[in-house]
């Protein structure tokens, strides 16, 4: 015997529900139109979550330029935060008594080895301003010219921005005290706020692509290194991600979206909107062998993106099920308990 229940006048296209009298027995959706249906396919794709942080300096980028002498400012050149230089710009020009002394004392070594033969001698005033940090040009031209300059010059070791800077024209300043800070940005640092349970997850995927709203495109990251502790306020690991800028378009202190991925592979989709979920179950409306009919079927997904859930289990790659679940939802069925 067959039992045939009327599907409520607000649905679509008419329903007929299909049951044999023996209870064990499987439900069966009969549609009397035709219905679009989708094909249960494999595809190859990348799981993926999106987080947020911020950008910082590279800390590795970082140059102080502390004088290992004391002296006083003659010419500024570097005379402006947030100025670029170049490797081997000349940051200032100063005078200190004990780097002219230095130069003397390798000009004297100089002259006396002409005359009498001491090369130790020579090596150790040479290498007593290369101690002081004096440029290899000065210390050539000392050689080469035979005079040694009363002023010598404070240069960039790398090309960079100039962060900070404590002299002035005419400004003193004592040995060991940092008289510029240089960095480079070229490659910097993005920390990410990572969910405590997402940290197992996250330590196994390799693609992470960074966006942020000061720059016109997305940049690849490359990770470094998780924090080994929780910021007790929100339980969120830090996890830090270097980005190559060497257009210079992300700006330090910019908030960012990470998007992290773990590798492509080949996965068993099912169009999201041919899901339906009811009492904390998954459920999808499978073609049957009879022109027109659809077992309602339990399985289980988890989400892959925007489109698909990943179809884990309950359903096989070719099996064809209704595009739009909906679209076969009855509310008698639903209150007699049927699915």
């Amino acid at each position: 015997m067959k039992i045939y229940i009327r599907v409520l006048p607000f649905i679509i296209a008419p329903l007929l529900l299909i049951a044999d009298s023996n209870a064990t027995q499987r439900i069966t959706v009969k549609q009397l139109f035709n219905v679009k249906k989708s094909k249960i396919i494999k595809i190859k794709s990348s799981k993926s979550k999106k987080y947020y942080g911020y950008t910082k300096v590279d800390e590795s980028s970082i140059y102080d330029i502390s004088p290992r002498y004391s002296g006083y400012t003659e010419k500024l050149y570097a005379d402006n935060l947030y100025s670029i230089v170049k490797k081997g710009d000349t940051l200032a020009t100063v005078y200190s008594p004990e780097v002219l002394q230095a130069k003397e004392d390798y000009l004297n070594s100089i002259n006396f080895n002409n005359s009498r033969s001491s090369a130790a001698m020579k090596q150790s005033a040479k290498l007593k301003l290369e101690l002081l940090g004096i440029p290899s040009k000065e210390i050539y031209d000392i050689r080469k010219s035979g005079k040694s300059s009363q002023y010598t010059d404070i240069i960039s070791p790398i090309s960079g921005w100039v962060f900070e800077k404590r002299v002035n024209n005419g400004s003193s300043f004592k040995r060991g005290e940092r008289a510029f800070q240089i960095v480079n940005l070229d490659t910097i640092w993005v920390e990410a706020k990572i969910y405590q349970e997402d940290i197992g997850l996250i330590s196994k995927w390799n693609s992470f692509e960074i966006r942020s709203k000061g720059a016109d495109r997305s940049y690849k990251a490359k990770k470094l290194l998780f924090y080994p502790a929780l910021d007790p306020k929100d339980a969120t690991a830090t996890l830090r991600l270097e980005v190559a800028n060497s257009d210079g378009k992300l700006t330090i202190g910019s908030y960012t979206t990470i998007t992290i991925s773990d590798s492509s592979k080949e996965r068993l989709v099912i169009p999201r909107k041919a899901t339906i979920r009811k009492d904390g179950k998954w459920y999808a409306f499978l073609a049957t062998e009879f022109q027109g009919e659809y077992d309602p079927i339990e399985i289980e997904v988890k989400p892959l993106d925007r489109e698909y859930y990943e179809v884990t289990k309950g359903l096989s790659e070719g099996e064809e099920v209704v595009d739009n679940a909906l679209f076969m939802m009855d509310s008698d069925t639903q209150i007699n308990g049927l699915y």
